[in-house]
This record gives structure tokens, C-alpha cells and sequence, in this order.
């Protein structure tokens, strides 16, 4: 434990990270996707003489850099920021082992933010031929960004067998190029590259939306046909890639998904069933409203049309987004480092030696080792460093909904079957192992009973009356 721990209610640390990511990434995938449709339709336009497309242009290329500038920058540092609180040893080895990449990465960024601010500052300032070429240099900028950020992030799921045998030696950066381009950064990409296309098109029908049809009624329609047209390729392509990706990944990391999926017939629809009938019904959706409302009639789609299209793909971004995080579990970085920041290969040091002893963290308490206040301050100090990463008291992944109605026994014996992670137990698909020696464990057992059964748990009967105070999970 050599961070404290963040801990925020109701929603957890997690969660904070999702709506931050979701957000972020239904933004800087349209950054990518939106240069190349910006300096395309330039080039559209100015080859099929249609000056009346160009005003459009402009004021969309407005709209483009106020949302991905203003709004997608500041997202992109609040990550940064919530994923350093939430998981400062994950984010540390990412910044370590990928520090030059992180490095080109931020060069593409300000190469990517300086263009699109001249590419629409320059409107009518500058020859057209130079303007397209500004428009291109941003679109190689924000897709170059894509293929550093690709890599990283498919790093996490699947770091591969080279990153793997030096994991934890300090050569890890010796492997940097085998953990970049890992089993999934190819599928990975060539998916994004074609969420990036959509999402270019559905921001765009959202700008044109709002193009008054009484005075400029065909060159709405031309628009807004146009850029329907950019979610197909998404759509035909996306199950091949998709497939590729999926057959990518360790079979162990598509265990979650393929038992979600395998469940449908009994009806236990588990919670990655729900999300990926949720990722496919929203993207059906999306071809419906598009087809009926912008393709059949493109000079009546309205905002609210647009702003329709908009929340179904954020809600389909942001299932597929939770199914591959959902399949890295119990992992933040796959086969090295579990969701609360212990790596895999300490984990039998710890056992030894203890997890509280270096710990700053530990609540202070008063009398022996053996003593209930002790007991239970190293007890909330397990469950804070170990287990509040994915659970909270009384929110998402409740504990003390898990565990109500469970005596002592039936929380040690859960607790146990966590700390021991047998190879045929059922949660090493999706918990970490509970590591620490026998006295701790012992102890967040207690701690887990006395927050569940509060007077009725074990240690609440060695407590003096007058010192039973209700601890309540934090």
C-alpha cells in the first residue's frame, strides 16, 4: 500500500474513470474521424464546384474544434487525473513503460490542436489549396495520435508473452515495440478506425441538423446525405473486425464474455449479456433512425433527430467500451498487475510478509495485537486497499448487498476461497486474489462481518458493551 486509497460513494473510483473515458472517447474518436471528413468534403466541394457546401463546411469545422478542443482536451486531462487517484500503480508502470510513446504521442496532440485552430481561422484567408493542406495535416496528426494511443491501451488486455518475462525485472522497457504492438493492436485499431469514420458522420448530421430546411433546404439534404453515408463502411466492417479482435484475445480474458453470452438460453442474463444486447440493439438503432430519417428524408431531419443519433451511439461507445474492460478482469494490466494495484508476481511475497507492513494508511488504534479496534483498523485497511477498487458499502457492487444475510462463516469461507484462488475457483475469472498474511485476512474477515451483522457479528461479542460502535464500510 504505498498510496492512499481514493474512495468515492455510491458510484466507486471505477466508475469515475468510465464516465470520463466514455465521454472523452465518443469526443477524440470524432477528432480522428472528423479531419479526414473535414478536408474530404473541402476537397469534395471545391472539385464538384459546389461553393454553397463551403459556408456549411466552415461553420461545421467551428463546431468541430469548440467540441474536440475545448471539450475533448479537458476530458482527456480529467483521465489523467482519475485514473492517477483510482490506480496510481497501473497508471505508474504505463507511464514508465511507455514514456517515450506517451512522449510522441503528446507532440501529435499539439501538431493536432495548433492545425485545427488555423484550419478554421484560415477560412478564406489563405489559397484553398493550402487550407486542404492544413485540413490533411490535421488528419495525419489526430490519426498518428490514434495508432500511440491504440497501442497502449491494448497493451492493458494483452501485454504479450516478451513484456510478460520481463515484467517486474526494470527491463521493462527493453520490450517496449513487443507491448506495443501486441496480439490485439491490429484488430483494435482497424476497429476504432472505423468508430472513428461513424462518429465523424453522426457528429456531422448533428451540425448540419441544424440548418434551416425554409432557406438552404437542398444543400441540407446534400449534407446530411453525404454524411449518413460515412456510418456504412462502419457498419458492414465492424463484425469482421470484431470477430478478429475477439479470436485475439486469450481465451481466459473471453471466458466473462463467452460465459454472459452462453447464459442467454437459461435466462440468467448475466451482466455482460445485458451490456453486449445493449451494444448491438443501440447499433441497430442507429441504422434504422439513419436510414429512415436522414437517407429517406434529409431535408426534415431535425436537431432532435440528430441529438437521437448522437445518445445511441454514446450508449453503444460506451457498452463496448464496458465489455472490453469487463474482459481484462481481474486484471488492469492482463497476467501482471490485479484491479487493485497488486502485481501478480508479489503476490506470495505478501503473504509472507504482510500487505499493512509499510502501509501508511491503517486507521490508528489502541491496545493489542489481538484487540477488536486493532482487529477491525487492520480490517478496514484490507478492504480499502484490496477491495473498495471495484466495490463500495452501499452503491455499485455493493458489498453489503453481496454479503447480507451471510453469518461469519459463510464470509471467511468466501474470503478464504479468495485468498487461497484455487485454480478451479469460480472468481479468478473476474476477483483478484486477496493477499496478505494470515492475521489480516482474518481480520478483513471480521471487518466484513461486523459492517454486515453489525451487534450479531463475532468480534461485536468480545467488544465491552459501551465500545459496540457501528463501523460503517467506507
Amino acid at each position: 500500500m504505498n498510496y492512499p486509497v481514493w474512495d468515492v460513494p455510491v458510484i466507486g473510483s471505477g466508475w469515475v474513470i468510465g464516465i470520463i473515458a466514455i465521454y472523452h472517447t465518443l469526443i477524440s474518436q470524432f477528432a480522428v474521424g472528423g479531419g479526414l471528413y473535414l478536408v474530404l468534403v473541402e476537397q469534395k466541394a471545391l472539385r464538384e464546384g459546389r461553393a454553397d457546401w463551403l459556408p456549411r463546411l466552415k461553420q461545421h469545422s467551428k463546431f468541430f474544434l469548440i467540441v474536440t478542443g475545448v471539450f475533448g482536451a479537458v476530458s482527456g486531462v480529467g483521465i489523467w487525473f482519475a485514473i492517477g487517484l483510482a490506480n496510481p500503480e497501473s497508471t505508474s508502470t504505463l507511464i514508465h513503460n511507455f514514456v517515450f510513446g506517451w512522449a510522441m504521442e503528446w507532440v501529435f496532440f499539439i501538431v493536432e490542436l495548433t492545425a485545427a485552430a488555423v484550419y478554421y481561422y484560415t477560412w478564406d484567408r489563405i489559397p484553398r489549396k493550402l487550407h486542404v493542406q492544413v485540413g490533411w495535416l490535421y488528419a495525419i496528426a489526430s490519426f498518428c495520435t490514434l495508432v500511440i494511443i491504440n497501442g497502449i491501451l491494448t497493451f492493458m488486455l494483452t501485454p504479450g508473452d516478451a513484456w510478460i518475462e520481463v515484467a517486474g525485472t526494470g527491463n521493462e522497457s527493453s520490450r517496449f515495440w513487443e507491448a506495443f504492438f501486441n496480439p490485439t493492436y491490429f484488430p483494435s485499431l482497424f476497429l476504432r478506425i472505423l468508430i472513428c469514420i461513424s462518429l465523424a458522420g453522426v457528429w456531422a448530421l448533428v451540425s448540419y441538423s441544424r440548418i434551416d430546411e425554409h432557406t438552404d433546404k437542398e444543400t441540407k439534404a446534400e449534407l446530411i446525405t453525404w454524411s449518413s453515408k460515412w456510418l456504412i463502411p462502419a457498419f458492414v466492417l465492424m463484425p469482421f473486425f470484431f470477430v478478429w479482435y475477439l479470436f485475439s484475445i486469450p481465451e481466459v480474458n473471453r471466458g466473462l464474455l463467452q460465459l454472459g453470452i452462453s447464459t442467454i438460453g437459461s435466462g440468467a442474463f448475466t451482466q455482460v449479456t445485458r451490456i453486449s444486447l445493449v451494444m448491438v440493439m443501440t447499433t441497430a438503432t442507429i441504422v434504422g433512425v439513419v436510414y429512415f430519417f436522414a437517407r429517406k428524408s434529409p431535408q426534415d431531419f431535425s436537431f432532435s433527430h440528430g441529438v437521437a443519433v448522437l445518445m445511441l451511439a454514446f450508449l453503444a461507445n460506451a457498452s463496448a467500451e464496458y465489455v472490453r474492460e469487463m474482459m481484462r478482469k481481474p486484471y488492469s494490466i492482463a497476467r501482471h498487475m490485479y484491479s487493485n494495484g497488486i502485481r501478480q508476481a508479489s503476490v506470495a511475497k505478501i503473504n509472507q510478509d504482510g500487505y499493512l507492513t509499510k502501509s501508511h494508511w491503517t486507521r490508528p488504534a489502541t491496545g493489542s495485537e489481538t484487540s477488536p479496534d486493532v482487529v477491525l483498523a487492520k480490517g478496514e485497511a484490507m478492504f480499502r486497499g484490496q477491495c473498495l477498487a471495484c466495490h463500495t458499502a452501499t452503491g455499485y457492487r455493493a458489498i453489503n448487498k453481496y454479503l447480507k444475510g451471510r453469518e461469519y462463516a459463510s464470509i471467511k469461507m468466501l474470503v478464504t476461497t479468495l485468498h487461497e484462488y484455487a485454480e478451479d475457483s469460480p472468481y479468478r475469472k473476474y476477483m483478484p486474489q486477496l493477499a496478505g498474511k494470515e492475521d489480516e485476512i482474518a481480520a478483513l474477515v471480521d471487518y466484513l462481518d461486523y459492517s454486515v451483522n453489525k451487534e450479531k457479528s463475532r468480534i461485536a461479542q468480545l467488544m465491552p458493551t459501551h465500545k459496540q460502535e457501528v463501523v460503517e464500510l467506507k
